[in-house]
């Protein structure tokens, strides 16, 4: 700053020095006052000159400025480290448009990958504060709301416990090891791995839990689209491997919520394409669940005639609003009946990611519906159903 010397006609610099030998008179005074907009890069690009060469010969206004260059500095909020959990997804988008990859990941497996990389990244700066924050699973047991007391590290192993199911169906390594579990059910998976850990799980299971999420994913891309017609079995159901990558999916993002909502951070539902698909896959699970309440004594008994397979019966229309939006027809009378139109005796109308918390539990029945018309018992029936899709 100290190089630019101003000439004897400069007006800009021709201070007189004082008795002190520092710079003296009015024109010390303006450009001290202009410190303060400097200092905030606010003055015009005369200013800015005239100001800094000021700097460069008088002590006082130099310490001035660096003092009030140093608090600007701190007053500015300053860009978080935290990657927003969607960067991933935008990125591989982008990247997958110009250059498709040698080996793509299946449509079916593409919300899991999506979503255990959003996970991951909301994971990533995590201390031990984050990782020890208690969380509660949430879900429906018949008519009744149930919840376990875990952590946030405990959430990933229950995740990582479940993923091992496909894992291994696809003949990979179960992440349970020696320990078995009473059944092979999800809840009875998680409280096995949990019991066998010696202490509770901390941030340590992140890792072996993103690895498998990456083998499932190499698998499935590596062996084929007949892959996704196995068969995963769950204890008490099986899913097809294509519904099976879309099942875990939606667990990935409704216990990421879970976890955003514990640590007190933002989260996102999936994109629309991939929240129509969980939304797809808990429509078409809804008809057989609803003749298993039926057959508890959950729901309705049919009163009329049955229907044969494949014919045309009662219907509720389900239409989801928003991002992953769409129509579906439930049969009401028989998992084997076929949604009709013409025989619609009921029509529900809900946002997307709030049907997908009704399905994961975390949204009561009673509270769910943003619009129904028709049947009220028929109604009541289908949005029970759905919170029983729902497990820890």
């Amino acid at each position: 700053m100290s190089g630019r010397g101003a000439g004897p006609h400069d007006d800009r610099g021709s201070l007189d020095p004082g008795p002190d030998g520092l710079p003296q008179g009015p024109e010390h005074q303006v450009l001290k006052s202009l410190l303060g907009a400097w200092a905030l890069a606010a003055c015009a690009p005369a200013e800015a000159d005239a100001v800094e060469e000021h700097l460069g010969v008088c002590g006082p206004c130099a310490d001035e400025a660096l003092r009030l260059r140093e608090a600007v500095g701190l007053l500015q909020r300053p860009e978080s480290l935290d990657l927003k959990p969607a960067l991933r997804t935008r990125v591989l988008e982008t990247c997958l448009e110009r250059r498709p990859p040698r080996i793509p990941v299946p449509d079916w497996a593409a919300a899991y990958d999506v979503e255990t990389a959003r996970l991951d990244a909301l994971l990533q700066d995590f201390g031990d504060n984050e990782w020890h924050a208690p969380v509660r699973l949430r879900w429906y047991e018949g008519d009744e709301a149930s919840s376990r007391r875990t952590t946030v590290a405990g959430v990933i192993a229950h995740l990582m416990s479940v993923d091992g199911l496909v894992a291994v169906a696809l003949g990979l390594e179960d992440p349970l090891g020696e320990v078995r579990p009473e059944r092979p059910t999800p809840s009875d998976r998680t409280e096995a791995y949990w019991r066998a850990a010696r202490f509770p799980p901390t941030r340590s299971v992140r890792g072996p839990w993103r690895e498998q999420s990456h083998r499932l994913i190499r698998t499935v891309s590596c062996t084929g689209g007949d892959t996704g017609r196995m068969t995963v079995p769950y204890g008490d159901f099986a899913l097809p491997l294509h519904d099976a990558m879309l099942d875990r999916a939606f667990e990935c993002w409704v216990h990421a919520e879970d976890i955003a909502e514990a640590v007190d951070y933002p989260y996102d539902p999936p994109a629309g394409r991939h929240l129509h698909d969980m939304v797809d896959l808990a429509a078409r699970l809804l008809p057989v669940v609803l003749e298993n309440r039926r057959h508890h004594g959950l729901a309705a008994p049919v009163e009329r005639r049955l229907v044969a397979a494949g014919e045309p019966g009662r219907s509720l229309r389900l239409e989801i609003e928003g991002s992953g939006g769409g129509e579906w027809l439930i049969p009401l009378d028989s998992p084997a009946a076929k949604g009709s139109a013409e025989h619609e005796v009921a029509h529900v109308a809900l946002d997307g990611a709030e049907f997908c918390r009704l399905a994961a539990g975390h949204l009561p029945p009673r509270e769910a519906a943003a619009g129904q018309e028709g049947d009220r018992e028929a109604i009541r029936d289908v949005l029970f159903a759905a919170a029983s899709l729902s497990r820890m």
